[in-house]
C-alpha cells in the first residue's frame, strides 16, 4: 500500500474517534513544513535585502531588480542614482535595487 491510501484510510468516518483528529493533524503538519521551508527562509532574505539596501553607499556597485549592473553615484530618500556606463545614469527606486554586485555571481566566460 502507498502513504496516500494509508493516509485516506485513517481519514475515512468509520475508522473511529483518532480520524477526526487526522485531518487537523495533517493541516498542521502541512503549515509547519510550508514555514520552515517556504516562509521562514523568504522573510530571512528581505531581511538581508533591507540591511544591504540601508547600508548602500555612494560608489557600491549594485544590481537592480531588473538585471542592470551599475555604481551608485547618490542616494536620496525613495530614490538611487546608478551610473551604468561613462556619463549615462538613471534614477531608480530605492526598493529596485536588488544586491550589490559583490554579492551576485557573474556567469564564467
Amino acid at each position: 500500500m502507498n502513504l496516500l491510501s494509508i493516509l485516506l484510510q485513517a481519514a475515512a468516518p468509520g475508522a473511529g474517534g483518532i480520524s477526526s483528529y487526522s485531518g487537523i493533524l495533517m493541516m498542521v503538519l502541512i503549515f509547519v513544513v510550508f514555514y520552515f521551508f517556504m516562509i521562514r527562509p523568504q522573510s530571512k532574505r528581505q531581511k538581508e535585502i533591507k540591511k544591504q539596501r540601508e547600508a548602500m553607499q555612494p560608489g557600491d556597485k549594485v544590481v537592480t531588480s531588473g538585471g542592470i549592473y551599475g555604481k551608485v553615484k547618490e542616494i536620496k530618500d525613495t530614490t538611487v542614482i546608478v551610473e551604468i556606463a561613462e556619463n549615462v545614469r538613471i534614477k531608480i527606486d530605492k526598493n529596485s535595487v536588488f544586491a550589490t554586485a559583490d554579492d551576485i555571481q557573474t556567469p564564467a566566460k
